[in-house]
């Protein structure tokens, strides 16, 4: 089980986030309403772990392949051409991605010094999620440029 944990981090990391996100959602319930007494902090950490969660998530995505896409479209033209067309879309999504990065990184740093309002902590920390999603995406949408790259050196 190691193994496996260390083997796919991201998966692992994805799986711990939307357990701690059920996990203080279902207390925030129950403390509200079998024990009247709400938690200050929940909402907030809540809010945090799905941002998180739906960064890696998105990263997760590029790694499976599993964004749409009008396959349709592409899947009638010979496959030299999907092959162009997947490097095109790969290019525009790495200038995206790395706009994308970049700004997250000058909002982060924007926001030091200030602290969250329940939790006290650091807003660079939930708000970092989007520069590690991001770079995690540019890594495999850049591993699958270079995979269809390699397919015309093959040729």
């Amino acid at each position: 089980m190691l193994k496996s944990i260390l083997k796919n981090p991201l998966e692992s990391t994805l799986c711990i986030l939307i357990s701690l996100l059920s996990l203080v959602t279902f207390s925030q319930v129950v403390a509200r309403y079998v024990f009247e007494a709400p938690l200050s902090w929940s909402e907030e950490l809540a809010r945090f772990l799905l941002l998180w969660l739906s960064m890696l998530s998105g990263a997760y995505a590029f790694k499976i392949k599993s964004h749409f896409a009008l396959q349709f479209v592409v899947n009638i033209a010979p496959k030299k051409i999907q092959k162009i067309i997947s490097i095109f879309v790969a290019f525009v999504v790495i200038i995206f991605l790395s706009g994308f990065v970049f700004y997250s990184c000058k909002y982060v740093i924007g926001v030091k010094g200030h602290l969250a309002p329940a939790l006290q902590i650091p807003m660079e920390i939930p708000y970092s999620a989007s520069i590690v999603g991001g770079v995690l995406m540019l890594y495999y949408v850049f591993k699958a440029f270079i995979k269809d790259l390699n397919y015309f050196k093959k040729k």
